[in-house]
């Protein structure tokens, strides 16, 4: 293992080396970007050798219908935090890095399960593994959600952890251009759809220098040099995130502070007070909104049973409700009866591709 660190060491210095002897200009620029990815590969190839060798990492189970990860810096309240929106009791003080291992929790919330994960807090440079950085950033990628965590006086904070994800090549709240490679054996390279705004001829030096020499590429959505190169290589990651501005009883100006926030990342901010448990509901009930998920209940045709709740995702069907509640369903679904938001009025009887809302009750009717 430790022949492996040292040859990914020296792969690095000369990555860097050719990097710094090649001038920028039109034609290199692409190159660059290439070399630029490398890089970023082979140091985090570095990273993970060394922790290999230590036997270091962060294992997560998955439970319940969604997850969500409490991501932020030492000190921003993670740990109060999950205290007030989980069933858990995290270990909380005054002074930075009191967490140090992941602390799972659960949220119930419109009767979905949302496992709740306290992340140890970052620092500066995680994204080289300092302070256990990538395992965190590692682990919080395997969640539905993240949920910043930021301290209303030290929001500078924030733009740091994006920066961090950014240089792991992970995306917050963007969506992911579509593209599609098929290759071949021969035939060169064909652009078949290109709406990414570069040039052609860009796009296939990226492809060779990727290693792709005979494909069809079609690409659906504008998309820089740096992002096709990530995309393609597959390290591209997209996440859905929101913001819990904390610690609000501290700072008047929070409401300004949150706006600011909001216009410069475009991303959703709940401002929050975890000790006052200040606007806990409407966290709960904005982490809930982002996670794609709806609940819906079902009702047996006959009997006062309790109605059963099922999570399923936004714009699922009856048909996928079916599915959902057992495998062989489906196919012996002649209808169902649908009371709630979807429906026009009330006992409306509806078809497989009948789109559900939160709230519904369904009733599934079998063919005879």
């Amino acid at each position: 293992m430790g022949e492996k660190t040292g040859a990914l060491e020296q792969k690095l210095e000369e990555l860097k080396e050719e990097y710094s002897k090649t001038k920028a200009n039109k034609k290199t620029n692409y190159h660059l970007g290439l070399l630029r990815a490398k890089i970023s590969e082979t140091k985090k190839d570095i990273v993970a050798s060394k922790k290999r060798m230590h036997g270091e990492g962060f294992f997560i189970k998955k439970t319940g219908d969604a997850t969500v990860a409490l991501v932020g810096f030492p000190s921003a309240g993670k740990s109060s935090l999950i205290n007030v929106i989980a069933n858990t009791r995290s270990k909380t003080a005054q002074y930075a890095f009191t967490t140090t291992q992941i602390i799972p929790g659960t949220m119930i919330h419109k009767d979905a399960h949302i496992q709740v994960f306290d992340m140890p807090g970052l620092i500066e440079d995680a994204h080289l593994g300092k302070g256990g950085g990538r395992m965190v950033i590692a682990a919080a990628k395997s969640a539905d959600l993240i949920v910043f965590v930021i301290d209303v006086n030290q929001t500078h904070q924030f733009e740091k952890l994006m920066a961090e994800l950014a240089a792991l090549e992970i995306n917050i709240n963007k969506k992911k251009p579509l593209i599609q490679i098929v290759e071949r054996i021969t035939g060169g390279i064909d652009i078949e759809v290109d709406k990414s705004g570069l040039p052609e001829e860009d796009i296939k030096e990226i492809l060779i220098g990727l290693g792709i020499h005979n494909a069809t590429i079609s690409i659906w959505g504008k998309v820089s040099d740096d992002e096709l190169i990530s995309i393609i290589s597959g390290r591209a990651i997209y996440m859905r995130a929101i913001l819990a501005l904390n610690k609000i009883d501290t700072n008047r100006e929070y409401e300004k502070i949150a706006q600011e926030l909001r216009d410069r990342y475009k991303i959703e901010v709940v401002p929050i007070s975890a000790t006052n448990q200040t606007n806990i509901p409407q966290l709960k009930d904005r982490i809930y909104a982002n996670l794609g998920i709806i609940t819906v209940y079902l009702k047996p045709r006959t009997g006062d049973e309790k109605l059963k709740p099922m999570i399923l995702g936004t714009g699922a069907t009856i048909e996928n409700a079916a599915k959902k509640f057992h495998t062989k369903l489906a196919d012996e679904l002649n209808c169902a009866i649908i009371n709630g938001p979807s429906a026009k009025f009330a006992n409306q009887k509806v078809g497989a591709e009948h789109e559900l809302k939160e709230g519904d009750v369904i009733t599934f009717i079998k063919n005879k």
